[in-house]
């Protein structure tokens, strides 16, 4: 009976842990006006707005939100980490190849990158990235091949799919190579000083499951 016990209590643990996880709600870019080799917009979040300013050649801007949107299908960009595709017709094209680098007016916590059509294309960034997911895209499929140091990839085929950059940055930099076009906006989920929410009460769903539970336990510990 011990042996029924340990799994009950494994299950319920394992019940509260699954009913209080899920993907984020990602605030993505406004893109909102463009200078020579700057763009800038702004991020919402559920605690305040964050400045984004990119520095760098760059091909085109989309801002207006009624272009053509290349974030479609939403399937390269959703994932167990990330809940919302960047918005339609949101992005900055790129076609020259150089140094990018993207600004924060305020620290943010691991910035995330959705990509459009790096093709061919040597990517490296000034610290380690993950890919979060990819896939087929507007321009098709293709797959990231990471550098051995973690910091970059190469695009084999349209690569469509979001990058995220672990830790906290008020900028981050990186190289890529030139080709026709290929595309990106940033995003975040939350900005570096927000406080972390309680995790030692557990949700009204979560505790619902906990409680069913421990009645299974007692019941088991009766009949040994």
């Amino acid at each position: 009976m011990r042996v029924l016990f340990r799994a009950l209590l494994l299950s319920s643990i394992t019940a509260v842990a699954m009913s209080s996880a899920g993907a984020a709600t990602v605030g993505w870019t406004d893109w909102m006006e463009s200078a020579t080799d700057r763009a800038f917009g702004e991020i919402s979040t559920d605690t305040g707005t964050v400045g984004v300013t990119l520095s760098g050649v760059y091909s085109f801007l989309q801002s207006d939100g009624a272009s053509t949107n290349y974030f479609n299908p939403d399937t390269p960009y959703l994932s167990s980490t990330v809940d919302n595709a960047p918005p339609a017709a949101e992005m900055v094209g790129l076609n020259l190849g150089g140094t990018i680098t993207i600004e924060f007016s305020e620290p943010v916590t691991d910035p995330l990158f959705a990509l459009v059509s790096w093709n061919s294309n040597t990517v490296v960034f000034d610290t380690a990235i993950e890919f979060l997911s990819y896939g087929a895209g507007y321009w098709g499929n293709g797959t990231p091949v990471m550098n051995d140091d973690g910091d970059g990839f190469f695009g084999q085929g349209e690569v469509h799919g979001v990058i995220r950059a672990p830790g906290v940055f008020t900028s981050i930099s990186f190289t890529h190579t030139s080709e026709n076009w290929h595309g990106l906006t940033v995003g975040i989920v939350g900005l570096a000083d927000e406080p972390e929410p309680p995790s030692s009460v557990p949700e009204p769903g979560s505790l619902a499951l906990l409680l069913a539970g421990l009645a299974g336990l007692r019941i088991a510990r009766r009949k040994s």
